[in-house]
């Protein structure tokens, strides 16, 4: 879906901030996976931790971001994603836990568009909160996680740069309109041609 825009890196880099102003400029968003699950499941006691059961915890996510996705098809417009199926694969490489192949089939059927904005991580803005246990060096072992997994999965990364989030959301709109314009003249000279 070329109208569906991932922003990924490493916690801690200003994602969610940026997915929180995109939604208050009146575009779509849908919110990270792996925060309002810890949340929930500390709420309740439940087991789909990261550092209760990793592979149940990424196994969650995944139904979270396949949800999210059909929720996104319902949508008109550019749609922002603070993390997508790709991710779950990162996460799990950064895990060393073996990939399902489902996980894997899930990556091929649950496509964004081809441009992913990464953040890249930043230690000034970095800091540790009640869902969010990692230290600065963990965050960038996850960036390169994340990123490794989107390049080998075909993705294009663009990082962001490190300033200000208002210049932050013009850079990703000004990507974003840019790139959904080239892929929809290239869809029509495909269609064109045949």
């Amino acid at each position: 879906m070329n109208q569906f825009f991932v922003l990924t890196g490493g916690p801690g880099s200003g994602k969610t901030t940026l997915i929180e102003s995109l939604q208050k400029c009146g575009y779509s968003t849908m919110a990270e996976a792996g925060r309002a699950i810890i949340q929930d499941q500390v709420a309740i006691g439940g087991q789909a931790l990261p550092w209760v059961n990793p592979l149940l915890f990424a196994e969650t996510m995944l139904s979270w971001d396949m949800r999210s996705y059909h929720v996104a098809e319902q949508m008109n417009g550019l749609v922002f994603f603070d993390r997508g199926v790709v991710d779950v694969l990162g996460y799990l490489r950064l895990m060393d836990l073996q990939i399902p192949k489902h996980i894997q089939i899930a990556e091929q059927k649950f496509r964004y568009n081809r441009l992913v904005f990464i953040a890249p991580p930043w230690e000034e803005i970095f800091e540790n909160d009640g869902e969010r246990r990692q230290d600065f060096a963990e965050a960038i072992r996850t960036y390169e996680a994340v990123s490794s997994t989107y390049v080998e999965m075909g993705y294009d990364l663009v990082e962001l740069p490190r300033s200000p989030v208002e210049d932050r959301v013009r850079f990703i709109l000004e990507n974003a309109k840019a790139a959904h314009s080239i892929q929809i003249e290239h869809e029509r000279c495909s269609t064109r041609k045949n």
